[in-house]
């Protein structure tokens, strides 16, 4: 039967049978069968054995063992609910650990001295159970202004710059009384880290370990660090580096629990995150907006940079949350200050006038600055900009701009033995055997790095130009003398200067030769179009478009292909707009590039890229050509890239772009083509694999790929699907297995009733904290290094693949879970078959560290996203999708590709 039609023939029977009296007009209902009889919920498949390919090499990895000996005891979980004296629920973040830490000094012997793990939210840990289910406490916190709450002005005062220098004459501090209520939620037998170890995972045994790593956190909360998920920072200047604009880098460590086959083990790495610029807030954002001094400062932008940042004002050291601005210069905002006899009329005086005159202290440069409002809207309370200083340790959460980015990656990279020592003494100074609950829990951390067996996988054969065959060396190849395996021609062509300084009749000549050299034939350009000079200063919409003007007013017809010299190196606001242009309302090819270093090793690797998008191949896997893949060469076979990109912090609103692009003409697994949408920001899950819109139509992204595959591939179905997901995490394994892939299947019955294809679905992960060292070597692992045992999971099939030479900081490898496998790879030809997509990547001459079709949508979704960008991204707007309280909002959709282009190899 059809899986999406009703059930035409039983559709009655499912209706209950009516109530003996039912009035005439009323229709019974029809009762939804429940869901769960539906279909059986895929789990990620079990390890089916390991490879055994390669030359072994003995490896390190960041894994320190675990040994846990208590594991008859119980982890006892209890909610955890704040209330100020009055009534209201505790809604500032920060203060939950200050209350909870007096409230184990005050009530110790109330809770049996048992030690907490708390996780500064609602939920709190402890090794065997307190006395009782349920209690309650009450607390006194003495000045708990520094704890990121400001809601202790006292109504009278009308927010007066002294008020808590008045406060203080009265009584010492302020003070703040809190009720607690700890209630039993449930219990966690510390049995299951073991049965985890075993491989059988359960609810309890992912809690068991978050209680772990809760643990871990509370320990770092404890020295001062900043928490951010796994990672601690320490309050150290020596791990601050200056990557420009007012944001610092700060080194920290990332530190967590993992179940692997050799056991519990803790894994450590390095972490780095930004900061904002500690010190005066002046010297901030004159480093953050690049101004020459405090009178050059654009307030407006200043006054959204810092709201909701710490200060500490001197000279009482107070600590504070800025809330805004003055309007007016310190010299002109007025107030009204309280007489001392409290009896008299209020005086009106300014805020300069006030600190110089009755506070004595002296002001350099304020007076002509706006003040900082650390008060509440309507009852401000001004402090003078120079008696405020930025606190450390705050996050700054923007997206960096490319100039900080590159600062970042040269300060923040470390070679392997330098990371191994840095590794080394963290764990060293952590002093994790001193923590208290960790050694409750009988838990011992190792001070060795695990030693596991790597194998490295041997390159694959390579085809070029003229039947050569070639090998990498060290995961590399060089093209030098070498003609392409099946170059294209550049004809019907023209060039397009966007960019003043550049000689356009040298560039075109000298890419001609290099050209000559890979048998790619280059006819002579139709024209060279030079931007008009006064258009310099137009909208990059309306440069693209009055070029596109000329270029119709010149040309016999649209011209196949287009070379693009832009002026800046990196996001050129020129480029989203002209690729739009070009791509979707022409169908035009072309290749942008900046002219500022142009060699022949720079023009070698443009044609690359345009050979590839003009449909020619640079290199071929000599696998591919004889045909001779395990299993993939034998039947029909389609392999699937996916990835979904998400605004950049900052731009969180902007819709994700989904990206699935998919191999063509089998038994090639070197070209590809892609499909793109837009969903809500911040969606994880791709929403439009499947789309159907009518009883024939379907408008999802793999309908358009599997018929592709179908006319390029000789009129055949693929019966093997292989699919390799970018981006998500653990946790979404069985969304991934469960939802994508039912919408996957569901395209392919739309398309055929009696297809079944076989599945193989692999998730590709880069951002885990997993390193390999070779012991006593200084270099990184060579590439083609495989890891499947002692670090990996105890039941599930996951392995490490380090496929590129890291020539700069420490490898990071990629970490690929089989989450599904119908067609029934050997683990060897498995891994071989992920190695070899390493390298069929034809914008570099090098293997690549994850495979080619993941980056493929990954530069897919960001070509494409940049047609987005400057259409509307007003910060504020709030009109880009997501949830509002109206339901969703629609997102906008993406412009499609011409039909010229739309199979191509576009994005590379």
């Amino acid at each position: 039967m059809d899986s999406f039609e009703p059930d035409k023939n039983g559709s009655h029977q499912d209706l209950p049978p009516p109530p003996p009296l039912v009035p005439p007009d009323v229709v019974p209902l029809r009762v939804e069968p429940e869901p769960v009889k539906k279909k059986a919920v895929r789990v990620p498949i079990a390890r089916r054995g390991l490879g055994s390919k390669g030359q072994k090499i003995p490896l390190v990895t960041n894994h320190f063992k675990v040994n846990v000996t208590n594991v008859e005891g119980y982890f006892f979980h209890y909610s955890v609910a704040l209330f100020y004296e009055d009534g209201r629920p505790v809604d500032g973040k920060g203060i939950g650990r200050k209350v909870i830490d007096r409230v184990q000094e005050t009530y110790d012997s109330e809770l049996d001295g048992k030690q907490f793990a708390y996780d500064g939210e609602k939920s709190l840990f402890t090794v065997g159970s307190l006395p009782r289910n349920k209690l309650e406490f009450t607390v006194v916190l003495e000045d708990i202004s520094s704890n990121r709450s400001n809601g202790n002005a006292s109504p009278e005062d009308h927010g007066s710059p002294n008020q808590s220098d008045r406060k203080r004459l009265r009584r010492p501090y302020q003070s703040k009384t809190f009720k607690v209520e700890i209630s039993f939620a449930a219990k966690i037998p510390m049995q299951a880290i073991a049965n985890a170890l075993r491989g059988q995972e359960s609810e309890n045994s992912q809690e068991a370990i978050r209680v772990l790593d809760i643990i871990l956190r509370q320990h770092a909360a404890k020295q001062g660090c900043l928490l951010v998920r796994q990672n601690f920072f320490h309050n150290d200047p020596r791990n601050f580096a200056d990557v420009g604009g007012g944001v610092l880098g700060c080194r920290g460590f990332h530190s967590s629990f993992r179940t692997t086959q050799g056991g519990l083990s803790l894994n450590i790495d390095v972490s780095t995150t930004m900061i904002i610029q500690p010190g005066p807030v002046v010297d901030f954002l004159i480093a953050n907006q690049n101004a020459r001094d405090p009178f050059q400062l654009d307030w407006a932008k200043a006054k959204r940079t810092l709201k909701n940042l710490r200060i500490k004002a001197r000279p009482s050291n107070q600590e504070y949350r800025i809330t805004g601005l003055s309007e007016k210069p310190c010299s002109e905002q007025t107030f009204q200050l309280k007489q001392k006899s409290g009896d008299g009329e209020p005086l009106e005086l300014t805020v300069y006038e006030y600190f110089v005159n009755h506070r004595r202290i002296e002001l350099r440069y304020s007076a002509d600055l706006p003040c900082i409002n650390v008060g509440k809207p309507k009852r401000p309370t001004y402090i003078p900009i120079e008696l405020c200083d930025l606190v450390s340790l705050q996050r700054y959460t923007k997206a960096l701009n490319t100039h900080q980015r590159a600062s970042l990656v040269e300060r923040s990279r470390q070679k392997p033995q330098e990371r191994m020592s840095t590794l080394s003494n963290a764990l060293k100074n952590s002093k994790y055997d001193a923590e208290p609950l960790l050694r409750s829990c009988g838990i011992s951390i190792s001070n060795s790095f695990a030693q596991v067996d790597g194998r490295v996988l041997p390159a694959p054969r390579l085809k070029v130009g003229n039947g050569e065959d070639f090998f990498p060396r060290n995961g590399r190849w060089n093209l030098n003398n070498k003609r392409l395996v099946e170059p294209c021609k550049i004809e019907r062509w023209a060039v397009v200067n966007f960019s003043a300084r550049c000689d356009v009749r040298n560039l075109v000549r000298d890419l001609t030769r290099c050209a000559e050299m890979k048998g790619i034939s280059v006819e002579p350009p139709f024209d060279v179009f030079e931007e008009s000079p006064q258009l310099r200063r137009a909208p990059p919409t309306v440069r693209v478009e009055k070029m596109f003007e000329e270029i119709q007013s010149k040309l016999p017809g649209a011209p196949k292909f287009l070379l693009c010299l832009l002026p800046e190196r990196k996001n050129s606001d020129i480029y989203g707009p002209w690729k739009k242009k070009n791509l979707s309302e022409f169908g035009i090819f072309n290749q942008c590039l900046a002219p500022q270093r142009v060699n022949d090793q720079y023009l070698t690797n443009l044609l690359l890229k345009i050979n590839a998008k003009l449909g020619g191949l640079n290199t071929l896997l000599a696998v591919e050509q004889t045909p001779s893949i395990p299993l993939v060469s034998k039947v029909p076979t389609i392999i699937l890239g996916m990835d979904v990109s998400h605004g950049s912090p900052g731009h969180s609103d902007v819709p994700s772009i989904a990206a699935v692009v998919s191999s063509r003409q089998w038994p090639l697994i070197s070209r590809y083509r892609a499909s793109v949408r837009t969903q809500s920001p911040k969606v994880e899950m791709i929403d439009s694999l499947f789309k159907r819109v009518s009883e024939t139509d379907d408008e999802g992204m793999i309908r358009e790929l599997l018929l592709d595959f179908y006319t390029s591939s000789g009129k055949r179905k693929p019966d093997q699907i292989i699919i390799f997901r970018d981006g998500v995490s653990e946790s979404q394994f069985n969304q991934v297995l469960n939802i994508e892939l039912d919408q996957i299947i569901e395209a392919c019955k739309f398309l055929d009733e009696k297809w079944n294809p076989k599945f193989v679905v692999i998730v590709a992960q880069k951002n885990h904290h997993t390193k390999f060292f070779q012991p006593g070597a200084p270099e990184n692992v060579p590439p083609g290094t495989v890891i499947d045992n002692k670090v990996c999971h105890p039941r599930n099939y996951d392995f490490y693949l380090c496929a590129h030479a890291g020539m700069i900081g420490t490898t990071r490898p990629t970490h690929y879970h089989v989450l599904l496998d119908e067609v029934g790879f050997s683990a060897d030809d498995l891994q071989e078959l992920v190695h070899s997509l390493s390298y069929v990547y034809q914008r570099s001459t090098t293997a690549i560290s994850v495979v080619a079709p993941i980056c493929y949508a990954h530069l897919a979704a960001t070509q494409m996203g940049t047609f987005m960008k400057f259409e509307d991204t007003s910060e504020t707007s709030s009109s880009h999708g997501g949830v509002t309280s109206a339901g969703a909002v629609p997102v906008p959709q993406l412009p499609r590709l011409q039909e010229k282009v739309c199979n191509s190899m576009f994005f590379c």
